[in-house]
């Protein structure tokens, strides 16, 4: 692949650029030498045909090109000799005015930086529950969440199957500030690793997911529950013994009814018999702190209402 990207293939693509212009202009002069030969008395000496007849009547005609419409593509000849000195687009010369995608792109995040740097940095420097309380901060924060966060968690922010809802308060690490702004910059990566082959045949994954419905007081099998509960015992280091989870290593609790890929006994047997891998990515190169810190903001308010509302009837 290194030979795609060597010095040689520039000046190769600059050379078919400009074999390629010159040879349009070429083929429009010739063709304005082309003329229908013509009598004294001003008509055409021939029918002023090509000779190509279809369907029986239809005749191609033996006529010079319009004056206008080829100077018309002389035109943009020239427009485009000079856009290929001005801007990049022969090879890797990078043309007179040295502009670039990545130039732009920078200049254009200098200046909003320069316009909007002092309003983030004014958030940043305060506590998050602080930023929270602040209407302007939240719809800061709402549009950074509904650019990077919304195809994954929802525009509403309540997620789908395999993507946690972000409007309770059930946390896989834990819904404090500083959690939350740790998984936003550096990520997640929950691994729930096949547990089939450990809890043993199909009849035990359904005793133990039976179990696991029995935990949360979902409807079960309560015999296969009473069955599933020693096997269970394979899942206790994740989830612990009373299936409350680990917000360390990012377990879920077991005993409420809020699941990330269902609730049903097929669902739940399918996590048992293969796993899952859940991937939150990281946002550090994506984000600067300051909009990590009002993203972190609005992430943590969706779940405190009534405790936002709360500190904004204080600060009133």
């Amino acid at each position: 692949m290194a030979d795609f990207f060597n010095e040689w293939w520039g000046i190769w693509i600059g050379i078919l650029v400009i074999i390629s212009i010159l040879g349009c202009a070429i083929l429009l002069w010739s063709q304005m030498k082309i003329t229908v030969p013509v009598g004294a008395d001003g008509k055409p000496l021939t029918d002023g045909t090509t000779g190509h007849i279809w369907d029986g009547t239809l005749q191609e005609s033996n006529n010079p090109l319009p004056a206008w419409w080829m100077w018309l593509f002389f035109i943009t000849i020239v427009f485009g000799l000079v856009y290929l000195v001005l801007y990049p687009g022969l090879g890797s010369y990078q043309g007179k005015l040295g502009w670039s995608e990545v130039g732009a792109y920078e200049s254009e995040i200098k200046a909003g930086e320069a316009q909007y740097g002092p309003i983030f940095n004014k958030y940043l420097a305060m506590p998050i529950e602080d930023v929270a309380k602040q209407p302007e901060a939240r719809a800061i924060g709402q549009r950074l969440f509904l650019n990077t966060c919304a195809q994954c968690h929802g525009s509403d922010a309540q997620g789908s199957k395999g993507f946690p809802n972000l409007t309770d308060t059930d946390w896989l690490y834990g819904g404090d500030p500083k959690t939350i702004e740790l998984t936003i910059r550096e990520g997640r990566n929950g691994i729930m690793p096949p547990m089939g082959a450990v809890v043993g045949t199909d009849d035990d994954i359904l005793n133990v997911a039976n179990y696991v419905l029995s935990l949360s007081n979902s409807a079960h099998d309560p015999i296969k529950a009473e069955f599933g509960k020693p096997k269970f015992a394979a899942c206790a280091a994740c989830h612990g013994a009373d299936g409350k989870g680990n917000q360390l290593i990012g377990a879920p609790n077991l005993t409420d009814k809020i699941w990330l890929y269902g609730g049903d006994i097929n669902t739940i047997m399918e996590t048992i018999r293969l796993g899952r891998n859940n991937h939150m990515p990281a946002h550090k190169t994506l984000l600067s702190d300051a909009k990590i810190h009002l993203l972190t903001a609005y992430v943590w308010s969706l779940s405190n209402v009534g405790g936002l509302e709360a500190l904004e009837k204080q600060s009133k």
